[in-house]
């Protein structure tokens, strides 16, 4: 076996060990979960609930979508709330090929990217749910009454959380652009007053057709793209850097 074999079947090992552990802890998290997995759908479904009209409630209208419903989401929880174990294991994998200033540089950005899609499902639940669906129910047309299947609403809430969660990482988006010599943070900062447009059409299509739900998205990701713009500052790649990768920090 060659030199250069050697070094890509390590790599491979130390890869699947990686990805065994992060999948043990998923498991982990779902079994200690799964026992609650009504209690999550309910916590799920309740901006919903509370904008219903009275005597209305959700249904079901398969068979085993009572059952495999809550299920599903308390796996996707379950792998929501292992990401951190599982960005450690990918940073412990990538960490020894990189150089001393890329360690410095790569750890705050990839815990903050937690954080920031952490931040952008909560905003949605906490702020753009009650809105979007006291919106949706005020107009639902007379002599219709409103029953929403648990598993479509399953689907459109994470559709939410994932539209929502990719749009709190501008900074990190900006960031990265800076760093890879894409674009510069003077650049990005001429061209803010396009940044605002974008924003608000996002704005426009994420949320219900009215100002105040536009501009609660359209806000905080103005503000996002700012602070990466004045974080990029720190991420400007130097022309230099002779350091060895795997060097510690």
């Amino acid at each position: 076996m060659s030199h250069t074999q050697q070094p890509l079947i390590s790599h491979l090992v130390e890869l699947r060990s990686r990805l065994l552990r992060a999948f043990a802890a998923i498991v982990l998290v779902f079994l200690a979960l799964v026992y609650f997995a009504n209690d999550i759908y309910h916590i799920l479904a309740e901006p919903l609930l509370q904008q219903l009209p009275k005597g209305t409630s959700m249904i079901a209208t398969g068979v085993a979508t009572p059952f495999l419903t809550p299920m599903k989401l308390t796996l996707i929880v379950s792998f929501f709330a292992a990401i951190p174990y599982v960005l450690y294991q990918v940073w412990a994998f990538i960490a020894p090929g990189l150089y001393k200033h890329e360690k410095r540089l790569i750890a705050p950005l990839v815990c903050s990217s937690a954080l920031l899609f952490y931040a952008g499902a909560a905003f949605a639940y906490f702020v753009v749910f009650p809105l979007a669906f006291g919106f949706f129910t005020k107009m639902a047309p007379e002599g219709v009454t409103i029953a929403t299947d648990i598993a479509s609403y399953l689907d459109f809430v994470l559709g939410l959380f994932v539209a929502f969660g990719i749009a709190f990482e501008i900074p990190i988006a900006t960031i990265l652009l800076c760093w890879t010599g894409v674009t510069t943070p003077k650049d990005l900062a001429g061209k803010r007053p396009y940044v605002i447009v974008v924003v608000f059409i996002v704005g426009m299509l994420l949320t219900p057709p009215d100002v105040i739900s536009q501009t609660l998205l359209a806000i905080p990701m103005w503000l996002l793209f700012e602070i990466g713009v004045f974080f990029a500052r720190f991420y400007v790649r130097d022309s230099g850097g002779d350091e060895e990768p795997g060097g510690s920090s």
